[in-house]
């Protein structure tokens, strides 16, 4: 037997029903008998649902209102009473099972599992398995509309049955008409036989994933915003209704191995992804969720493994797997074993645990355990922040994808960080920082943090012609990220002016930026650290944030600049050479960058290089001998001596001034040479470092 089903919600009707998370407020019903061809009792049932306000388009199709859905019962009771009466029909009818029918999937998989499961309570079994009238219709009739164009409505017109929507209350004639189109197919003209019915699956299923697998871009979607402590089931449970691919789920994490609110959720087929998309910004508790496509590209690069050792861990299904971070690097499968405990017991002991290290053998401090149920593994999460050793340990709820993710960051990091391969060296150009109080150049104020050369460029529109070559200079703050500044080098006084008055607030994406006139004093000032505002210029503190890179990892990819600038020409940071002797001993060093694209302009980090003083700086690679001999022929501002000159300081509190460092080295021997073409200083920073002194701040 069937039973033919047809709902309704508080909200959206028809092909978005359920997509604005709004309640249930109706239920219409009838069994048919297949053989004999027979029907039971039409029923209808109200649903009381929490939020009684109805939507102006529910009103105008169901004619219903709060004051008559405040009468009904709530869900759970509606629920309780289909099952009673729909046994009670099937008993008059001979029969004792039966199969649900509804129009389309929205209803089972869009309103009652994901509402059932807000509300925290299981739907009876028979919910887990449907017939879709509109892909049964299609199979009996090809020559129809496309399924997902069908409707009740449709179906009828093109069968010929002529019925009334306004002679029957809303739902009822729903229902008959679906009856209509079931006896039609099962005419003998057609004969059509019900033999697979979809199916929802009960809960999902953990399990490892291949980086050789093939996944279908079409299958996989990106959940943004989820809470930090969400797990696998819990995403799962958001998509309750849809049918999620075994180890499907896998949660993002950030570059310090913590997650970061995304998950990447692979479905078992593109109608299952179209559906979840659907549930763009519904609710997991009190945050709503981003839903976007994404590609199995992108699956796998978070999901997929090679190790065998962790195909071998994940062997295991349906095992609850928790995440143990802050061991003791000495800890051993003993000692973690011991800190569960007997109310915890590990699946196969120690077979169940999974130390994490590096590619030499050491230890991490993270390790991933199964356990075979679920009380267990709230047991073991009980001891989160409990002692072992002289640690406190971390627990979290995990997944596969997690445990594959982990062991692939880890194994890869290299034992011996390399250096990128450095390029062919350029002698730099005579293009320098400008200097002096002329005020031949621009300064851009709040443009957008996603803005870059190109933006400029176009922003400036037709006084792009009158910009220095090289002239471009991002202002980057202390992270190494775009700060909202940007300084422009123009051919005149007059240029600068004519941009200033032009461009002054004009839009750049959504955000106006302001276009202020400055002398290329002013513009060297704030590239090295300074300050400009309406008080006037502040010197540059003594560590220069924008003078080093984000970061000094050597396995982390190196900005790109052109080719024609790979050498930073450092007049403006770098003084005389102090004895012609030293000059002469110590060939000059010579700066690389990876170069893997050409640009018009300079980029942001020509003007940040890593500091030229430091030896051990990745920017800075030995260069060639040939390179090394053009580069000293060369008739540029020379280069400090290696050996012995300078001491580098790190560790510095934000606001030391060059006072604090300079009384810090009180009682050592100075250099006996003026620093003053160090740093081009107004005489403002230059009253600051007043002999007798003869350090130097870099």
């Amino acid at each position: 037997s069937l039973v033919v089903l047809f709902g309704a919600t508080a909200g959206a009707y028809g092909a978005k029903l359920g997509s604005d998370e709004r309640e249930l407020i109706l239920l219409v019903w009838q069994v048919v008998d297949l053989p004999s061809k027979k029907v039971g009792t039409l029923h209808k049932s109200l649903v009381k649902a929490d939020n009684l306000e109805l939507s102006d388009q529910c009103r105008e199709v169901s004619g219903l209102t709060p004051e008559g859905l405040g009468k009904a019962e709530p869900l759970d009771r509606v629920l309780q009473q289909f099952i009673q009466l729909v046994s009670s029909d099937l008993k008059v009818l001979g029969r004792s099972s039966y199969t649900l029918c509804s129009d389309g999937q929205l209803l089972i998989r869009q309103v009652l599992h994901p509402e059932t499961s807000k509300k925290n309570f299981l739907l009876s079994d028979c919910f887990y398995s449907f017939y879709d009238l509109r892909k049964e219709f299609h199979t009996c009739y090809p020559s129809s509309a496309a399924v997902k164009d069908q409707t009740i409505k449709t179906m009828a017109e093109y069968l010929g049955l002529g019925t009334d929507e306004t002679e029957e209350d809303f739902g009822v004639w729903q229902v008959k008409t679906m009856v209509a189109i079931i006896f039609s197919m099962l005419s003998e003209s057609c004969n059509h036989i019900f033999t697979e019915p979809e199916t929802v699956k009960y809960k999902y299923e953990t399990g490892p994933c291949s980086k050789s697998e093939t996944v279908d871009n079409e299958t996989v979607i990106r959940a943004r915003g989820l809470p930090w402590q969400s797990s696998d089931q819990d995403i799962a449970r958001f998509f309750k209704g849809l049918n999620i691919a075994k180890g499907g789920v896998a949660l993002c994490l950030n570059a310090q191995g913590r997650r970061n609110g995304e998950a990447l959720v692979r479905f078992v087929s593109p109608e299952q992804r179209d559906l979840a998309l659907e549930r763009h910004k519904h609710h997991m508790g009190s945050r709503y969720i981003e839903v976007y496509k994404a590609t199995g590209e992108e699956f796998l690069k978070i999901a997929g493994g090679t190790s065998n050792e962790v195909a071998q861990f994940l062997s295991k299904e349906n095992q609850v797997i928790i995440r143990m971070r802050g061991l003791p690097f000495t800890a051993t499968q003993e000692d973690v074993l011991g800190f569960l405990g007997p109310e915890c017991p590990v699946t196969g002991g120690k077979e169940g645990l999974l130390f994490v290290k590096y590619p030499d053998g050491r230890p991490t401090g993270d390790a991933f355990v199964l356990f075979s149920c679920e009380e267990y593994a709230q047991n073991a999460l009980k001891k989160h922040k409990e002692i072992l050793g002289k640690r406190y340990i971390e627990l979290f709820r995990s997944t596969a994808a997690e445990v594959q993710q982990v062991l692939n960051r880890y194994m890869s990091t290299p034992l011996i960080p390399t250096l990128p391969t450095p390029i062919i060296p350029v002698i730099p150009p005579p293009y320098t920082i400008a200097t002096g109080s002329i005020r031949d150049c621009v300064r851009l104020r709040g443009l957008p943090y996603t803005a870059g050369i190109d933006d400029i460029l176009e922003f400036m529109g037709d006084a792009t012609a009158d910009i220095k070559p090289h002239g471009v200079h991002m202002v980057l703050n202390q992270q190494g990220r775009p700060s909202g500044d940007a300084f422009i080098q123009m051919k005149s006084a007059d240029k600068a002016f004519m941009v200033a008055q032009k461009c002054h607030k004009k839009m750049m994406k959504d955000r106006y930026v302001e276009v202020f006139q400055c002398s290329g004093e002013e513009m060297n000032f704030v590239l090295m650290g300074g300050t400009l505002n309406r008080s006037g210029l502040s010197p540059p503190p003594c560590k220069l944030p924008c003078l080093s890179p984000p970061a000094y990892a050597a396995f982390q990819t190196a900005a790109v600049i052109p080719a024609e600038a790979a050498l930073y020409q450092p007049q403006a940071l770098l003084p005389a050479t102090r004895t012609p002797q030293a000059s002469a001993a110590a060939p000059p060093t010579v700066t690389y960058y990876p170069a893997q694209a050409a640009q018009l302009y300079m980029n942001y980090t020509a003007y940040y290089p890593s500091p030229p003083v430091s030896p051990t700086t990745v920017g800075y690679i030995a260069a060639p001998p040939g390179a090394v001999a053009a580069a000293a022929t060369a008739t540029h501002t020379p280069i400090l001596p290696q050996p012995g000159a300078l001491v580098r300081m790190q560790g510095l509190p934000y606001n030391t001034g060059m006072k604090e460092i300079l009384s810090f080295f009180q009682g050592y021997q100075y250099a006996p040479d003026d620093y003053n073409g160090l740093i081009q200083l107004s005489d403002q920073a230059r009253s600051v470092l007043q002999a007798p002194k003869e350090w130097v701040c870099l």
